[in-house]
């Protein structure tokens, strides 16, 4: 019999302290995503977004020269294909991180 006298204590006891290495381990990587940034460019470097591993937008350059008051659809699509894109590459970072953190296990709901 284990310890305390219920079988596979001990294994309940080693598989809870792996759930908090893990745990811990996934804090850090939240906490390490959120201090990395991507930055994105589109339209031949007339907008640039930058992002954060939280999905947060940092900050949107906007060229001077692509600002044509009678074409303000053009910006906007430039704007929003750069944050679009940027949030893509964010996820595409989380992706690897949170792949490295669990070997390829793809956990549903971690980020």
């Amino acid at each position: 019999m284990a310890r305390g006298g219920f079988p596979g204590m001990g294994n309940m006891n080693q598989i809870m302290q792996q759930a908090k290495k893990m745990q811990k381990q996934m804090e850090d990587a939240q906490k390490e995503l959120g201090e990395k940034t991507i930055e994105t460019t589109v339209g031949g470097g007339m907008v640039t977004v930058t992002a954060n591993g939280n999905r947060e937008i940092l900050s949107i350059d906007i060229k001077p020269e692509v600002v044509d008051p009678e074409d303000v659809e053009m910006l906007e699509d430039l704007v929003l294909a750069a944050v679009n894109e940027a949030l893509r590459n964010v996820d595409e970072m989380v992706g690897k991180q949170m792949s490295q953190l669990t070997g390829g296990m793809g956990i549903p709901g971690l980020f």
